[in-house]
């Protein structure tokens, strides 16, 4: 897992999604459902190129990311962004690991 807190490591994990789907999880250390919902996840996502950015620590990457990949700003959420685009996002308890692998291996051309 790699922690995003610039624009410009969202930048290029944006560039990197053409080669290879990443997966952001928007994060915030003061709410027990995002700290359950990482949990689930942390130990099952060393396949995917899985990236946290700290909604509290970071909120300028935070909003950058609502704005730029067009999606609502929600606590904890699972972003999937293949081709510079958001494929797939989810909050709170629809964050599963099944879901996630689901929609990351699924390629959109």
């Amino acid at each position: 897992m790699q922690s995003i807190s610039s624009l410009a490591e969202l930048e290029s994990a944006l560039s990197e999604s053409f080669d290879h789907t990443v997966v952001l999880f928007k994060h915030s250390t003061r709410c027990s459902i995002s700290a359950m919902a990482l949990n689930r996840l942390k130990d099952n996502v060393a396949e995917y190129d899985f990236r946290i950015i700290d909604v509290i620590q970071s909120r300028p990457v935070s909003n950058a990311v609502a704005e730029q990949l067009d999606v609502h700003h929600e606590s904890p959420q699972l972003i999937i962004i293949q081709n510079g685009k958001c494929s797939f996002d989810a909050s709170h308890l629809e964050i599963t690991l099944d879901e996630l692998k689901e929609q990351a291996d699924h390629r959109v051309s």
